[in-house]
């Protein structure tokens, strides 16, 4: 039996490994010679852990095998896309059933650390200008990453805002949608972007203060859910503050992050039915 509440994901779970197996078996056969290839699903919890742990690779606990053996397996499914694949699969299984909320989506920008420096790395103005990176992300309406680019600390929110509408992971709908921006966007960029990419534009004006008819200060409607989906991914440490050197790497921490938001949605959906 099912439990209702989903636990935080620290190991491949049956559920999850059904819907994934297919596509690691497809992108990353096994060898059909030489030496046989270490246990998918204990390396993918131990990949897993060092997400959710933040610990370098080479503290990785004994059980999950040989922590070099992990981190190559890491690396070459970051550069078959893996985490991409997982990602958007999970997506368009919500998708299918009619949980993605595509009508309203937001987008915004985070800045975090990165201790040892390497791609998409700049002075963190928020941060005393020590190193840093930024990962601008698209939500759907109820918080369900949709796109994650990652760039270097002090570069303009609105100049990751195309890359960002172009990396969604899977297709999106031709019906009526809005996109709720803060005013890191309220500029000629943002604008043209958001009407290139056939969005109904809801920026938040430079300056501008909603007020209700008592005249008090009214929350930003609907851009609150993108803020939730960086405390969500700030849970796992590894993203929090950035060690890795190679941006794809960092990155594809960050689409298993996002991947595993869609698990969950995926799996109260199934509850529910």
């Amino acid at each position: 039996m099912i439990e209702r509440d989903l636990e935080t994901v620290w190991e491949v779970p049956d559920e999850l490994w059904e819907q994934i197996e297919p596509v690691l078996l497809e992108a990353d056969p096994p060898n059909r010679r030489g030496r046989p290839r270490a246990d998918v699903r204990r390396a993918l919890d131990g990949i897993i852990f060092r997400l959710r742990s933040g610990c370098q690779w080479n503290r990785l606990p004994r059980e999950f095998g040989d922590d070099s053996t992990i981190h190559r397996t890491f690396q070459r499914w970051v550069e078959r896309g893996v985490f991409t694949q997982i990602w958007a699969l999970l997506v368009q299984k919500c998708d299918d059933l009619g949980e993605v909320q595509w009508r309203w989506q937001s987008a915004d920008a985070a800045m975090g650390k990165a201790r040892l420096g390497g791609g998409h790395i700049g002075p963190n103005p928020t941060d005393r200008g020590k190193a840093g990176s930024k990962r601008s992300i698209l939500v759907d309406g109820d918080g369900g990453p949709l796109s994650v680019v990652v760039a270097a600390a002090n570069v303009n929110d609105f100049k990751l805002l195309a890359s960002t509408l172009d990396g969604i992971v899977t297709k999106r709908p031709h019906h009526t949608q809005h996109l709720c921006l803060d005013k890191g966007y309220d500029n000629p960029v943002g604008r043209e972007v958001t009407a290139a990419h056939g969005y109904i534009p809801h920026i938040r004006r430079i300056g501008e203060e909603k007020l209700d008819e008592a005249g008090e200060k009214v929350l930003p409607a609907r851009r609150w859910v993108v803020e939730r989906t960086f405390a969500w991914l700030s849970k796992c440490r590894a993203i929090l503050v950035r060690y890795e050197k190679k941006a794809a790497n960092y990155l594809g921490l960050i689409h298993l992050a996002c991947a595993l938001l869609w698990f969950r949605r995926l799996h109260q959906v199934n509850i529910l039915r």
